[in-house]
């Protein structure tokens, strides 16, 4: 691999029963269920043999649950890094998108048009997190130039990172995957970032649940 290269190995998190619930997690930093657990072990299993350098992790405990994992498979020191987190949705934590949808609705058409400006009460704006979380991956990636790095976090991080490899619109629908404990590939240069492969999940034996259904988040969020 060039020496100005870094490759990024971008894993979303186990399952958690806020998953299952289709509660917004945000930076509520919510467990692993038992299925996520078990999904973090065969991630880790998976990427044994990748040749990772270096691991780092949101700090929120079902990213790092899950990057302790891959890091004790691969015989590495895990790295926490709080710029990882995910999207933090202030006033709308902790209810199921049913419940926005009931009783926020200007925040649900707002959340659905994926304005960038747009931040719950209390919450950030998707402008902010998209460059808080890209930001983050640059400055991780520019630590390992000719080297490979995994890093571990939520669906709203990664999509973010897709759509930076990709250079896809904020705004724009989402319409590909982002499961729990899926493996999805980058490269970085000074010049960006670029998608070598996305949604890699061969390691388990059914679909993660999913997050985008014509640009609305409507299975989790984090």
């Amino acid at each position: 691999m060039p020496d100005n290269l870094t490759r990024l190995v971008v894993v979303r998190h186990g399952e958690t029963d806020w998953n299952t619930e289709t509660r917004i997690q945000g930076h509520t930093d919510i467990p692993l269920n038992a299925r996520g657990r078990w999904q973090a072990e065969r991630v880790g299993q998976a990427l044994a043999d990748e040749g990772i350098h270096a691991i780092y992790s949101s700090d929120l405990q079902r990213a790092r649950d899950t990057a302790a994992a891959i890091a004790r498979h691969a015989g590495l020191p895990l790295h926490v890094d709080p710029a990882l987190r995910e999207r933090h949705f202030g006033c709308l934590e902790g209810r199921t998108q049913a419940e926005v949808a009931e009783h926020h609705p200007e925040d649900m058409r707002r959340w659905r048009a994926r304005e960038p400006g747009y931040g719950p009460a209390g919450g950030e704006t998707l402008q902010a997190f998209y460059d808080r979380t890209v930001g983050a991956a640059a400055r991780l990636a520019a630590l390992h130039p000719g080297q490979t790095i995994a890093l571990i976090a939520h669906g709203g991080v990664l999509d973010c990172f897709y759509r930076a490899a990709n250079r896809v619109a904020i705004e724009a629908p989402r319409s590909w995957k982002v499961t729990n404990a899926s493996i999805n590939r980058l490269l970085y240069s000074p010049e960006g970032f670029s998608l070598v492969g996305w949604a890699d999940d061969r390691h388990l034996d059914e679909d993660g649940l999913d997050e985008t259904t014509d640009g609305l988040v409507l299975r989790s969020v984090g």
